[in-house]
């Protein structure tokens, strides 16, 4: 253990700093800590605390003269004075003090014309793991004379004692500082604070400073070179439906766009949800939990070591992190061309969307603001029947400028690559969550399949009459009685007026954007007649 270089410089003082250690030796100070615990199979389990999510309230950026004409203040994009971040990070740098830090030389973004250095500093070992499965890996004679652009600091132990004296609501923050190049985290130990913490730093550099376009999606490539592409929340299936045998996985969740036609992953492992995972429906993420991966918040079957995946006991957002080279079929590099196909994906928990369905250039840039889902019973407190959410281009927490300067480029990227733009409903079909059923993966699959070979270019579509969307009347593999989705509701009328709630959630939704949005993106929503053309429809 290098304990020898100096992290002064970072107003850290007398600490014991342990440099880039291997998995096992970091897996070893987490179990003789005890920090964490093994699988049966060797694989290291923790628990991250009272946060086993991101905490959206306390994410703040520092408004100074680089971010105050560029971000999109508001409800998402918080802002907090230079003075007070300084202030915090002094008291962190103070509480990490005659502590042990574990420090990791990594990078992001896989194009190296791109790639952007991170030191990350963390107060546990088992954070310093995850960084180390999450971000972009160096060979050991690049560590040598490596400087970092940007600097993550977490410290989960430390809590502010009085946050609204440095213009926090709560002792845990999430703060991004653009002028010095600072990712702060502290008082929660969800790693996942850390990767989205430098993806909303990209979300901001890449579009404003190297004309790239960052993307909340997973990608794969064939064997052919046809890239796709998979926007979609949490939830939505992005990281399943883009781990394919046939193909090869580019990344999981965070890409860009470069005008050098080039889609390229900024991460180097994945962060994949675990809950009722299971062998047969998800083989590449199951085989990839073994020693090098980590989990969060799972929950042993009773008496053993041997993880219970149904269980959320804990969290619905059991989770593991894992290099990516733990899956078979990556791209290496982790970068391919231009995609051929564009898959938005939502799990419409009203079941009022088609399973699959193509759209034309203005739906396109319409549903990529809307970047709809919904929340299902269950997943946070207080929610006992559907509830739409809308998050602007699929990843809103993340997105430092308006939603549109994000649109935009995706609509002029897509026009210059003819790429197909196809919207997936992995939710239910039948009815609404509590009646319905979810669309069988296979199903879904099918479609991913048959839209990726071709094999619906030349097959008849229908109109929805509501939403407007292109429906085909076939797919191969799957029942065509599921492609229109008033088909597998028993009452017609319970599927109209179901419809029509959901169209007017999108429209009250779109309501903020309007006014910076073209008419052909504003024409690329729910019809505006909707019961009139519900009722043709019947």
């Amino acid at each position: 253990m290098d304990t020898t270089k100096d992290l002064g410089k970072y107003g850290l003082h007398n600490v014991t700093a342990h440099w880039n250690l291997d998995a096992e030796t970091l897996q070893k100070i987490t179990l003789e800590k005890g920090m964490g615990v093994e699988t049966e199979n060797g694989t290291l389990c923790v628990n991250t605390g009272k946060f086993t999510g991101r905490s959206p309230k306390d994410r703040f950026l520092v408004k100074d003269d680089y971010t105050a004409d560029k971000v999109w203040w508001g409800r998402i994009n918080k802002p907090v004075s230079p003075e007070n971040f300084d202030k915090l990070y002094n008291e962190v740098a103070k509480y990490l003090g005659g502590k042990e830090v574990y420090v990791r030389d990594a990078f992001v973004c896989a194009d190296p014309k791109y790639r952007m250095n991170v030191r990350t500093i963390t107060e546990y070992p088992w954070s310093n793991y995850f960084i180390k499965n999450m971000f972009l890996r160096l060979e050991e004679n690049e560590l040598d004379n490596f400087e970092e652009e940007w600097l993550v600091l977490c410290a989960p132990g430390y809590e502010a004692p009085n946050p609204s004296d440095f213009g926090i609501l709560s002792g845990n923050f999430s703060i991004l500082n653009f002028t010095k190049k600072i990712a702060l985290v502290a008082g929660s130990a969800y790693t996942g604070e850390m990767k989205k913490g430098i993806f909303s730093a990209l979300n901001l550099i890449l579009p404003v400073e190297k004309e790239v376009l960052p993307m909340h999606c997973s990608a794969n490539v064939g064997e052919d070179g046809d890239t796709a592409i998979f926007f979609g929340l949490s939830g939505t299936g992005k990281t399943t439906l883009s781990a394919d045998p046939d193909r090869k996985l580019i990344g999981d969740d965070e890409h860009g766009w470069a005008k050098e036609n080039i889609i390229f992953n900024f991460e180097g492992g994945c962060y994949a949800k675990v809950i009722d995972l299971t062998e047969e429906k998800e083989p590449d993420i199951f085989r990839a939990i073994r020693p090098g991966a980590l989990l969060e918040n799972i929950v042993f079957k009773k008496g053993t070591k041997e993880v219970d995946y149904f269980d959320s006991t804990i969290t619905q957002n059991t989770r593991v992190s894992y290099p990516i080279d733990h899956i078979d079929n990556i791209q290496v590099p982790s970068y391919a061309s231009n995609p051929k196909n564009i898959f938005f994906l939502t799990c419409d928990a009203f079941g009022v969307l088609p399973p699959v369905s193509k759209l034309t250039p203005g739906q396109a840039a319409y549903h990529f603001i809307s970047g709809y889902t919904a929340k299902v019973a269950g997943t946070e407190a207080g929610i006992n029947e559907p509830v739409p959410s809308f998050s602007a281009c699929f990843g809103e927490p993340f997105m430092p400028l308006h939603p549109t300067v994000y649109a935009e480029m995706l609509s002029s990227k897509m026009t210059e690559a003819g790429v197909n733009v196809w919207l997936l409903n992995t939710g239910w079909s039948g009815g609404p969550y509590g009646v319905g059923s979810r669309i069988k993966l296979k199903y879904t699959r099918g479609m991913i399949s048959a839209i990726l070979e071709g094999k619906l270019d030349d097959v008849d579509y229908e109109t929805h009459p509501i939403f407007g969307l292109h429906m085909p009347k076939y797919c191969p593999g799957v029942p065509s009685e599921i492609l229109d989705p008033m088909n597998t509701w028993l009452q017609k009328g319970a599927y109209v007026s179901k419809a029509i709630q959901l169209a007017h959630s999108f429209h009250i939704n779109f309501d903020k954007f309007a006014s910076q949005a073209s008419e052909e993106i504003l024409n690329g929503g729910p019809l505006i007649d909707s019961h009139h053309a519900l009722t043709e429809h019947l």
